[in-house]
């Protein structure tokens, strides 16, 4: 993994092994369900459910700094506690990286492979529910350095130094889908004029952890996508464009990448914008 940007936020299942006791670490399992969660989970792990603990009822990120401060707290994490987050789904726990670092948080770590790794394994997995004593937490308004918003995507268009990457699958890309499934009638799909489409999942090899760096630089090269470039991620509702950030940011080390966290939950539902499919 030395060969990535930012090597040190990266760490193996037998880094992990050996340092489940480490009272300074807490493990973030992120699902849609505490199903899985209850079922079997890494060790220490506490659960967070994307639906009720991250976004709004409207399918927006959960920006309020508040709020996120509360839910690290209840977690039995401090501002100095690292933090590493896994879930079901391929890139997650570079989402939750992002979205920590977002709110200032400094000792934030990625399990390379994830859930998928570390059961493959035949690692521990618990079924006991992992609760922790409420701590104090401070959180920082957002970055907004991490962030790009949708006036500057709409003003992004067409422009040949900046990157519309829509990480989403082709189906949705190609408006076939809104998100998993055919649109509804109050649904619009397509994309975003000028976007290119690399979906997220291709950064990532067969067991769940991150290609190489000559293999990521390859990937979007052959799209045209380079570090000279403002690069704006976007999915449905920010995480895999998050984890996409994380990728060019700590991976590859691009210096000019911002999340598109609104994204097409955001985009679709706008007035007066454009929409190709």
């Amino acid at each position: 993994m030395s060969q990535y940007a930012h090597p040190e936020v990266v760490v193996d299942t037998e880094w992990l092994a050996n340092h489940l006791n480490d009272p300074n670490l807490r493990i973030i399992e992120v699902d849609v369900s505490s199903k899985p969660y209850k079922n079997a989970h890494i060790p220490g792990a506490v659960f967070w459910n994307i639906f009720t603990d991250i976004l709004l009822p409207d399918l927006r990120i959960n920006l309020d700094a508040i709020a996120f401060a509360k839910l690290m707290s209840q977690s039995g994490i401090t501002n100095e506690t690292t933090v590493i987050a896994y879930g079901s789904y391929p890139g997650i726990g570079a989402w939750i990286f992002w979205l920590l670092k977002l709110f200032g948080h400094d000792n934030v770590r990625v399990l390379n492979g994830g859930y998928q790794k570390w059961k493959s394994e035949a690692r521990p997995l618990f079924t006991e529910l992992s609760t922790f004593p409420a701590v104090p937490y401070h959180a920082k308004a957002p970055d907004p350095h991490l962030r790009v918003l949708h006036e500057e995507v709409q003003a992004s268009i067409g422009r040949t130094d900046r990157i519309l990457l829509d990480v989403r699958t082709p189906q949705e890309y190609s408006g076939e889908w809104f998100f998993d499934q055919p649109p509804k009638e109050t649904e619009c799909a397509g994309h975003i004029p000028s976007a290119v489409n690399i979906e997220h999942i291709l950064t990532l090899n067969q067991d769940g952890t991150f290609k190489s760096c000559d293999e990521l630089q390859t990937l979007y090269n052959s799209k045209g996508i380079t570090a000279e470039q403002e690069i704006f991620p976007y999915c449905t509702i920010g995480a895999r464009s998050g984890y996409t950030w994380f990728v060019f940011k700590y991976l590859l080390g691009y210096p000019q990448v911002r999340n598109y966290d609104g994204s097409w939950n955001e985009w679709s539902r706008l007035p007066n914008v454009a929409i190709v499919k």
